[in-house]
């Protein structure tokens, strides 16, 4: 953890205030470095006032994310935040998060953006994630998976993302394979899975996620208000960013860690509990291949399991998947 990250820890556990001694003992550096760090903050956005009676004291903090915040909030994780870059703007965190990955960076790396200019889906779909409106983010993973399981690693995303979001925001989430998490039917995020992989080896993985956080309903595009919503849109107020960002993370962390312990039929009943696919009737485009069926339940590896309109059953490891009303 940094030293801003221990300063805005700290700050935290003592809302009365705390003495610019207190914080030079803890962190083992000079009255004059606390005060230096203390300035960075307030250019960063967080109110700290100063008084002789209370020492340091937060009073407000950034709707922004920020790594040191989020360290300061992440608390002990096993893979996934240990380290954290955050951008005011990028065409893609996915992208930035592959150059990470072609240059050797470690398992756990997690790229934020607060607005992404050609953010994607699913299919080459377009993404809107506008400045500070809602969570666009990677992870960089380096699994010791076969790439044929890789799908176990989008069922776990889907659940400590699911997990996470009833959690902060109390809202009954639910999800649709493979890749979204809905309320009430409506997309609230979405999820992104890109494998470099040889035959029998990966490589590594990098995860996208965008969660629509303090959207208004105007803020969609007109095509999109039908089938897509917020969380603000549908509790009635805003949530912290930074508060969400870190319980997504830890959720993930978790989930990473049954994963690696050969514990994925744990994540995938999870995942069948919540799961608004199964026992719907679906239609599932792959290519130009078009299928009508029943989904069923999920295998080992976390494809879907497709009864077809004819009786036979499919193993659906990709496609887009429509629930018949």
């Amino acid at each position: 953890m940094t030293t801003d990250a221990k300063i805005i820890s700290a700050l935290r556990a003592s809302p009365g205030g705390v003495s610019g001694a207190e914080l030079a003992t803890q962190l083992g550096i000079s009255r004059a470095a606390v005060w230096a760090r203390i300035e960075e903050l307030r250019q960063a956005g967080f109110h700290v006032e100063a008084g002789p009676h209370f020492g340091y004291r937060l009073t407000e903090e950034p709707d922004a994310l920020l790594a040191d915040d989020l360290f300061s909030r992440l608390g002990p994780i096993q893979v996934i935040g240990r380290d954290i870059h955050v951008f005011q703007e990028t065409a893609s965190t996915n992208d930035i998060a592959e150059k990470l990955a072609r240059d050797g960076a470690r398992e756990g790396v997690v790229v934020f953006a607060e607005s992404q200019t050609k953010g994607r889906g699913r299919l080459g779909r377009k993404w809107v994630s506008p400045g500070r409106k809602g969570l666009w983010f990677s992870l960089l993973l380096r699994p010791e998976l076969p790439p044929q399981e890789i799908t176990q690693l989008t069922v776990m995303s889907a659940t400590a993302l699911r997990r996470a979001i009833q959690k902060v925001t109390g809202l009954p989430a639910q999800i649709k394979w493979p890749n979204d998490i809905l309320i009430g039917g409506k997309k609230i995020a979405g999820i992104l899975t890109e494998l470099s992989a040889e035959v029998d080896r990966v490589r590594h993985v990098i995860i996208g996620m965008g969660v629509n956080v303090n959207f208004t309903t105007s803020d969609f595009p007109a095509e999109l208000r039908p089938i897509a919503t917020s969380l603000r849109v549908e509790s009635g107020h805003e949530f912290s960013r930074a508060e969400l960002a870190t319980a997504i993370l830890q959720e993930l962390d978790a989930d990473y860690t049954r994963i690696r312990g050969h514990k994925f039929a744990a994540v995938a009943d999870e995942w069948e509990r919540h799961c608004a696919t199964l026992g719907r009737n679906v239609t599932v485009h792959i290519g130009d291949r078009k299928l009508h069926g029943c989904a069923e339940a999920l295998d080992d590896d976390g494809a879907l399991l497709l009864r077809t309109e004819h009786g036979h059953l499919e193993r659906i490891i990709g496609g887009d998947v429509t629930l018949e009303k």
